[in-house]
């Protein structure tokens, strides 16, 4: 767990860089009273600023001075991208060769340099922590523990907010934001449940989690780009198996008609990512009362949005 010091800590940290984002009841006849923490309001449209904020501020100024690097599918990348700009320091991002192009596109706009790696590539440099043939602060977009404070200051807003919320849905990709999360809610009130979501076509978590143990699956690409992987850092599961309640392995098509249901109720914009905590509400996995699902971002294509919106399952 992440000690609730280091999340207060670093919401003061971050306060000039990160929005409070706005806690919403989603209107929907559902087996929960859902509400929406609308992540995709930040300023690059997703939580990822939280945590590469406070993990480029906190480090030591000689760290941060060569440039900064991480390995992320795209909102990471955005996220240290911005703060980068901020500070007048030089970033690269490897992404992974399917990564969208609207997060490539957002990427070079806040001034970072991408460079490609195939899938296998992109996972090792964030399994080991950097990026070969490149120097710099490698902010690693999961297992950094000054990631995972930032983000958990979401928990902070959302339990001023709503004080007694049921359970907390949150999407997994590599589980930083579900052990920031997390850490907070158990600090603060620990009768609320926290459950994950993740698609179908990689649940790492939910494999694990009937293993008790990471364990290897199969993976396979969708529109649902920032979630879902071939296993669970190792490094991650002492802290996500004292945390999470139980995982979901949600459906491409179910991810789909959520996305499709909050551009249509709310009229938010969510990637596949973060439409996944919705739909595990929508199925009934979290149960009944208050329960807040985590829409943790909206960088999705244009073209690939309109498609789904149509009816397709991306």
């Amino acid at each position: 767990m992440i000690e609730l010091a280091a999340i207060e800590a670093a919401r003061e940290r971050i306060e000039d860089i990160a929005v409070r984002t706005p806690l919403v009841p989603l209107h929907v006849d559902a087996p929960a009273e859902i509400y929406l923490k609308l992540e995709t309001l930040q300023p690059i449209n997703s939580f990822k600023i939280r945590g590469a904020a406070n993990a480029i501020m906190s480090a030591p100024e000689h760290r941060r001075a060569g440039g900064l690097l991480t390995a992320s599918a795209g909102n990471m990348a955005q996220g240290v991208a911005w703060v980068a700009r901020e500070l007048a320091l030089h970033a690269i991002i490897a992404v992974p060769d399917h990564a969208p192009e609207a997060k490539l596109t957002a990427i070079e706009r806040l001034g970072g340099e991408v460079v490609k790696l195939p899938y296998d590539d992109w996972w090792r440099a964030i399994v080991n922590g950097r990026v070969d043939g490149h120097d710099g602060l490698f902010v690693h977009p999961v297992q950094d523990e000054a990631v995972m404070a930032g983000n958990g200051t979401i928990a902070l807003e959302i339990l001023e907010d709503l004080p007694d919320p049921d359970a907390v849905v949150i999407p997994f990709g590599g589980g930083g934001l579900a052990v920031g999360i997390g850490s907070a809610i158990r600090a603060l009130r620990p009768q609320t449940r926290i459950f994950t979501a993740e698609p179908a076509t990689g649940a790492a978590l939910v494999a694990a989690r009937q293993a008790g143990a990471p364990t290897t699956v199969a993976y396979e690409p969708s529109f649902v780009d920032g979630s879902g992987s071939r296993r669970v850092l190792d490094t991650m599961w002492p802290h996500l198996s004292g945390l999470v309640d139980d995982a979901f392995a949600i459906p491409i098509a179910d991810c789909a008609a959520a996305l499709r249901l909050l551009a249509e109720r709310v009229r938010v914009i969510a990637e596949g990512a973060g439409a996944l905590s919705t739909a595990a509400a929508l199925a009934g996995h979290a149960g009944a009362g208050k329960v807040v699902c985590i829409v943790s971002g909206g960088n999705i294509n244009l073209r690939q949005l309109a498609e789904i919106l149509e009816g397709g399952a991306g």
